[in-house]
């Protein structure tokens, strides 16, 4: 992973809120799908590692449902304010920066599920460091544990690779603002330069904040074998049109 990700975390902790009409509300909503999914296929879990927490937008939501959460991220700067929201709502969860390819190194303890949502994996471009996640992350699952991870649908993108999503115009408590992003295909489709704007009222104008890495657009089955020579079986797509969840959820369990 390349120090620009690093860099994109560190410097969109403090905006990552505003991606959402509503962070809080957004919190809830995820955790209970999480939770279902989770119930569905390990129902006496307890324990969890977030290896992707960011500014916690599932660690938090899960942490209040009952469960153990610790919470780790590349960044710094978000876990700092993952800890900081945490605390702001009363929610106990122990934090603590890690790469998810070392995790086997940097986080001790098994735990009963291992999550990496919001398309965090795709930030590793080659198969050699995918697997060396995977594998970090089998690692940190309790025997008869759950890996849960959710990615951009690629399957559906890469055929019509889109240059942009539409502008949306949030007004919530953190005030007005317009969210888009703009992607740079690369030319055999294999990975895009991603680039995330947010507009907010300034005077009579608008101040614009992006933030910039690159994705590789990792497609299901690609996924299912790296999963696979991971160490994981069991491997399962959970569609949104099924979930209610923003993203495809993928869920395995070790070998």
């Amino acid at each position: 992973m390349s120090d620009t990700v690093l860099d994109f975390y560190q410097h969109l902790a403090q905006d990552y809120h505003l991606i959402y009409a509503d962070w809080l509300r957004g919190i809830e909503r995820q955790s209970n799908v999480l939770e279902r999914v989770i119930r569905a296929h390990l129902p006496e879990a307890r324990t969890v590692l977030d290896c992707a927490c960011g500014i916690g937008t599932q660690a938090i939501g899960l942490a209040r449902r009952g469960y153990t959460v610790h919470a780790t991220d590349l960044s710094p700067a978000a876990v700092e304010r993952a800890a900081h929201e945490a605390a702001a709502q009363g929610i106990a969860l122990s934090v603590g920066v890690a790469d998810f390819r070392t995790l086997a190194e940097q986080v001790p303890d098994t735990f009963d599920v291992v999550l990496a949502c919001d398309n965090s994996l795709p930030h590793l471009i080659e198969d050699a460091d995918l697997r060396r996640a995977a594998e970090n992350m089998r690692d940190k699952l309790r025997p008869g544990g759950l890996l849960l991870l959710s990615i951009r649908d690629y399957d559906h993108l890469t055929l019509d690779r889109p240059r942009a999503t539409m502008p949306q115009v949030l007004d919530g408590p953190d005030g007005p603002r317009i969210v888009f992003q703009v992607w740079d295909w690369a030319e055999d489709g294999r990975t895009y330069a991603f680039r995330l704007f947010i507009l907010r009222p300034d005077g009579d104008g608008w101040r614009t904040t992006s933030h910039a890495t690159t994705y590789r657009a990792l497609l299901r089955a690609e996924l299912n074998t790296i999963l696979a020579d991971s160490g994981f079986e069991d491997i399962r797509w959970h569609m949104p049109q099924d979930t209610g969840y923003h993203q495809p959820i993928v869920t395995a369990r070790p070998v």
